[in-house]
């Protein structure tokens, strides 16, 4: 069980990486722009991934009619998601500690993982909101306006993961390093829970 709870632990503290790394990346290519835009969201606000990335796709967007990215104090979640990671990890590390002296069973971590799990699924939902308000509620006095076959105006929200064509730019949205690091962290609180059921099993049958 001692080793399964450091295996909880170390998963745990991986999701702190969130706080040093990006947890998802977008990025926009297209002929006129050699080296792509792009965006890094943070659990704490959007930067660009070099110095002027935002200031041009701001740039770009405005002819369209979408709205500027919004500054970490415009969106509450940039102020809820920090604590909420914090929150998790220290639970997380409160679980693990509580198995190594035998205080708490294996099923601990499971649960743990479940809540990850849930809170990470309502993340991701928040996330997608945002982005098809962001693609799809243009201002309709845009300079440009680009319509649908059927007439309908175009919606320009980025896919939430994968690839997807917008107009002449290729928008690629995809986990980067923080989001990487919390899958680990997650997947390593599964590897606990099983290791402590096995460890848990083999005591009741010997």
């Amino acid at each position: 069980m001692k080793k399964a709870s450091i295996i909880m632990i170390i998963g745990s503290l991986l999701l702190l990486g969130l706080f040093k790394f990006p947890l998802w990346n977008i990025m926009l290519g297209a002929p006129q722009y050699p080296d792509p835009l792009g965006m890094n969201i943070y659990i704490d606000g959007i930067k660009g991934v070099s110095e002027f990335d935002l200031q041009n796709i701001d740039g770009l967007n405005h002819y369209i009619g979408m709205k500027t990215i919004p500054k970490a104090e415009e969106m509450w979640e940039f102020s809820v998601f920090p604590k909420v990671i914090l929150g998790m990890a220290l639970l997380g590390v409160i679980i693990g500690s509580l198995g190594y002296l035998n205080k708490v069973s294996y099923k601990y971590f499971l649960g743990w993982f479940v809540l990850m799990s849930i809170l990470g699924i309502l993340g991701m939902y928040d996330f997608n909101n945002w982005l098809a308000d962001y693609g799809g509620n243009l201002d309709p006095h845009a300079i440009i306006k680009v319509t649908n076959p059927d007439g309908t105006p175009m919606s320009y929200k980025p896919p939430l993961i994968g690839f997807k064509k917008l107009l002449n730019f290729d928008v690629t949205s995809l986990p980067n390093t923080g989001g990487y690091l919390m899958f680990i962290g997650m997947s390593l609180t599964l590897v606990a829970f099983w290791l402590g059921r096995k460890i848990s099993l083999k005591k009741t049958t010997s």
